[in-house]
């Protein structure tokens, strides 16, 4: 997977999302590495185990998951000689207690997570080591009783001290200093008891002088009377030191121990802080846990780009079983970019181990590649017009495409001579399609949506868009081939038909009625007899035949108008014996009377000779039972008519 298509696509910006749930440092990175994988099993690994995270999720999302730095840090100072100090050790019991809270939380989910919960049994007992700690250490010290030396020598120390502010307290009150002092308080410098002596008496006074006042005129005095017990005060603390700095050492040591149980908690600790993460963010975006494929099968339900929340129209594709190519038509800001996007950011996401915001049951494809050229990637640096860095990229995708690549292309073409650009688009379409690529494609271009309807293994479909309103529904439809909606538009908005129907010729060279009457399902872009033979692009003319009066005789795939309420629909049977005909008005059969029915498009003008009109009569799931049943008996199934 290029770098190209993880930035196109926005899957880095989804990763940093996914990151700001994790808690630790090494999660976070992790999630912003992740790329996608192609074995099926390890992917399936990673989707049930976010799956049982969330079930997890949803009984408490409190997981007691510890930060890591510090510890991390902690352990490689300890290897390099050095003692962890009394503070530090602090963070390392929060550590250790961490882990039994994870291991006992986890304990209380087996029903619900019975992989995932197991994880935390792989983090080793170390209540020995926290008991030690916690004996040692207390409120960020070494507790007095770590050991009988240490205890011995505070209490000597506390004595002493003791007897040192008797002995200086004595000296500040005694009549002897009484004049010779600026204040009667015994102050401290530097951990030693000093008395505020006046410069013009520092004769008087036996001492060491510490310390000045600001002015020059008070002088802090250590009094010969008190060093003595000072000295023996500061032998003390040095032995104190010696001991603490002992035991510490012992306490680094039993860590280091532990190093390989330690390390084993803390990856155990970054698992699930990155596999609670992706929990998170799927639960924050009602994502689901995919199906995966390997027969390059598209069936995504209600599917949502993550990016626009729950401003995105679900956009659903069952695409790949008859079908490699799918060519999307529409106006400009339908959707049609957004809809390449969704397919190639949900299939990242999905190979990544991710769930997709997507309805239940939705199925991809595993793909080996999967190639972009979406947007304007007009280079600078080596003086390139926008077609021509657009041309570069699709040159190298041509070249390293196979058959298990998805290929995502927008606007395939733009950006040149109108004629020659479609002609390169239909030529790189063509080329990938041999080189069994999955591909879709967005375009303006006329011939390339014949292309897509003459070509086997090719489907158009289009972006819908609402006349009434004159805005995009962001709804797929498939099937069809859309228009830019520039002429609907245009007589929607009071143009005179006539002129319409001059555009419409100028540009299709065709005729055909406009009328304001005609309803926006009327007003889509001509369909083309499918031709033998892939490379003919030329169009055929089509004719208007007039209704005529009287019983007239339609056939089954004829294209007419319901005169009452103008819909456009085509003819799958009839007439009965009170001349009635079932038509089929976009989705729904229905029964309508001769009489009310007008010959738009004889059916010779829009399909082939030998077209098979299950096609467009019946649904997928009716024709591919009925070509098993006609290939070997099925059993227990049953083929229900769908008249």
């Amino acid at each position: 997977m290029n770098q190209q298509t993880i930035d196109v696509l926005g899957f880095q910006t989804i990763l940093e999302h996914i990151a700001e749930y994790a808690k630790t440092t090494k999660g976070k990175s992790t999630i912003r590495e992740l790329r996608p994988i192609q074995e099926k099993k390890k992917i399936e690994t990673l989707l049930r185990e976010v799956e049982e995270a969330i079930e997890i999720h949803k009984i408490s999302s409190s997981v007691p998951i510890h930060t890591l730095d510090d510890m991390d840090f902690l352990i490689k100072q300890a290897k390099k000689g050095m003692y962890i100090r009394a503070d530090q050790f602090m963070y390392v019991m929060s550590f250790l207690q961490h882990c039994l809270k994870l291991k006992q939380y986890m304990r209380d989910k087996r029903y619900a997570a019975p992989n995932v919960s197991l994880y935390a049994e792989s983090i080793g007992d170390m209540s020995v080591i926290e008991t030690n700690i916690s004996a040692a250490i207390r409120n960020g010290r070494v507790d007095d009783h770590a050991s009988s030396n240490l205890a011995y020598m505070r209490r000597q120390l506390s004595l002493l001290l003791d007897k040192l502010k008797d002995k200086a307290q004595h000296l500040v009150k005694s009549k002897r200093y009484s004049n010779m002092l600026q204040e009667t308080v015994v102050s401290e410098r530097g951990g030693r008891f000093v008395l505020a002596v006046k410069r013009e008496y520092r004769s008087k006074v036996q001492g060491s002088v510490l310390d000045t006042s600001a002015s020059g005129a008070t002088l802090f005095v250590e009094p010969a009377e008190l060093q003595a017990i000072q000295s023996e005060i500061e032998l003390l603390k040095i032995s104190e030191e010696q001991e603490v700095e002992r035991i510490l050492y012992g306490l680094t040591e039993e860590l280091l121990a532990a190093e390989q149980t330690i390390a084993i908690a803390m990856e155990t600790f970054h698992h699930y802080d990155v596999l609670f993460a992706k929990a998170a963010y799927s639960r924050a975006t009602n994502a689901s846990i995919p199906v995966l494929n390997e027969d390059y099968y598209i069936d995504l339900r209600e599917a949502r780009h993550p990016m626009l929340g729950e401003k995105a129209v679900p956009l659903s594709i069952t695409f790949g079983d008859e079908q490699r190519a799918l060519v999307i038509t529409g106006p400009n800001t339908g959707g049609k970019t957004v809809t390449l996007k969704t397919v190639g950011l949900l299939t990242v996401m999905a190979q990544s181990g991710l769930p997709i915001p997507a309805a239940e049951g939705s199925n991809l494809a595993i793909f080996q590649h999967i190639f972009l050229d979406i947007g304007d990637g007009q280079s600078i640096e080596e003086n390139l017009s926008t077609f021509s860095s657009r041309l570069v990229n699709i040159i190298e995708i041509l070249r390293v495409t196979n058959d298990r690549s998805l290929v995502l292309i927008d606007e395939l073409g733009s950006g040149t001579d109108p004629g020659e650009g479609m002609a390169l688009a239909i030529v790189i379409l063509e080329q990938l399609f041999l080189k069994g690529a999955t591909i879709f494609a967005t375009t303006h271009y006329s011939e390339m949506k014949e292309f897509a309807d003459q070509t086997e293994g090719f489907l158009n479909a289009t972006m819908e868009f609402d006349i009434d309103s004159l805005q995009p529904t962001y709804k797929l439809v498939f099937g069809q081939s859309g228009s830019s909606q520039a002429f609907a538009i245009a007589i929607k908005l009071g143009m005179h038909p006539k002129l319409i129907e001059k555009a419409h010729e100028i540009t299709y060279k065709e005729e055909i009625p406009y009328s304001e009457s005609i309803e926006s399902s009327q007003l889509m872009a001509p369909k083309y007899e499918k031709q033998v033979t892939v490379n003919k692009y030329a169009r055929k003319r089509k004719t208007v035949i007039p209704a005529q009066s009287g019983v007239l005789q339609y056939e089954q795939g004829d294209h007419v108008i319901v005169t009452e309420s103008n819909e456009s629909g085509i003819v799958y049977k009839g007439p009965d014996t009170s001349g009635n005909y079932i038509v089929q008005v976009k989705s729904e059969k229905k029964s309508i009377n001769h009489k009310r029915l007008k010959l738009y498009i004889k059916k010779e003008e829009l399909y082939p000779e030998d077209y098979d009109f299950d096609i467009v009569f019946k649904s997928k799931e009716y024709r591919k039972l009925n070509n098993q049943q006609q290939r070997k008996h099925v059993d227990n199934t049953w083929l229900s008519s769908e008249d």
